[in-house]
């Protein structure tokens, strides 16, 4: 039993891994979170105006998504195709499944305010499955639905709903990175007749070896602390690598400079007190300066991820708020940029 297993490596509460290599992801912080990491099984009914269908894409990998699509309101035509969200989870690449709870509720959300379908991608995980794999899978699923768009393939909620001239990719946190790094491979390849025409990094994990202002100074929380974002870095990147790779780091030294990046314009949602924010704000400071299109919103008060906390939005009227208004600029982006 794990139990019995001789632990080498962790992330307390989160991910203990051991010496013969396993991994165990059983949560075991506080109780009170446990309801919010639970999975919830797909049904291709609407419930609350959203079916959800989980669909293996990569029989080889076992690559699959989670397939999201909203009951279309009455003032949108029944014929009329939807904009496609690729959905990117974070978790510092080693943790986090599409199906838990916080990503179900804060992804219906989403689905039925923009009204678009959204593919969640469950994407492999490190450390079993280190960088650049996430990345790997996450490309692998945007090839998916451009065999779709080219008729190659033939899913069936993507063919009935899905417009391809319309597609995003969202991301929080290690997925905002995903974002950036897909957007930017895909700038590189032909992706036609997809048409990417936007990148939303909500809370991005950016983070290097050298310590921003707001890293040093702004008081951690239980999804936010220093010790866990080292350590996921140092369990998610090449073995030998350090935390300037340029998949966490995408402005450092390592990383290709953004001037020789196509890269779609771009939503970067902060949270004023995240760890994380001075990061942040510097990758959007270099992307203006690399002449690309990007915009800044900002939560003020808000903490990193604090919008898949559901009891405290149910409970707290300012976060409630906050996760509104972050919710309200996703949907303005993407109307503008369609």
């Amino acid at each position: 039993m794990a139990s019995n297993k001789k632990i080498v490596d962790e992330v307390p509460g989160w991910i203990r891994v051991f010496e013969d290599g396993t991994v165990d992801r059983t949560w075991t912080g506080a109780p009170e979170m446990e309801p919010l990491l639970k999975p919830v099984s797909p049904h291709e009914e609407f419930i609350n105006g959203v079916a959800v269908r989980d669909q293996i894409i990569d029989s080889k990998t076992g690559l699959a998504v989670r397939i999201y699509v909203p009951e279309m309101k009455s003032n949108v035509q029944t014929k009329a195709k939807i904009p496609l969200i690729l959905h990117l989870h974070g978790g510092g690449y080693c943790i986090c499944q599409p199906d838990w709870s916080l990503y179900y509720h804060f992804c219906t959300r989403l689905v039925s305010s923009v009204q678009a379908v959204l593919v969640s991608v469950y994407f492999r995980l490190a450390p079993e499955h280190r960088l650049p794999v996430a990345v790997e899978d996450s490309y692998a699923a945007l090839l998916w639905l451009r065999a779709n768009a080219r008729g190659e393939l033939s899913d069936q909620w993507l063919t009935s709903y899905a417009d391809f001239n319309r597609v995003f990719l969202v991301g929080d946190s290690s997925g905002g990175n995903l974002v950036h790094q897909v957007a930017a491979q895909a700038g590189f390849d032909d992706i036609e007749p997809l048409k990417l025409r936007g990148g939303i990094a909500i809370q991005p994990g950016f983070i290097s070896d050298k310590p921003s202002k707001s890293y040093l100074e702004i008081p951690e929380n239980p999804l936010s602390t220093r010790e866990m974002m080292k350590k996921f870095t140092s369990l998610a990147v090449p073995i030998g690598s350090t935390g300037e790779h340029p998949i966490v780091w995408p402005i450092g030294p390592q990383a290709p400079p953004l001037t020789t990046l196509k890269l779609p314009p771009m939503l970067v949602v902060v949270a004023e007190m995240d760890l994380l924010r001075d990061y942040e704000l510097e990758y959007c400071e270099e992307m203006k300066k690399a002449g690309k299109e990007v915009e800044v919103f900002m939560n003020y008060g808000m903490s990193h991820s604090f919008q898949f906390n559901k009891l405290a939005i149910d409970m707290d009227p300012e976060i409630a708020t906050q996760t509104n208004k972050m919710i309200e600029v996703i949907v303005s982006f993407i109307n503008r940029s369609s």
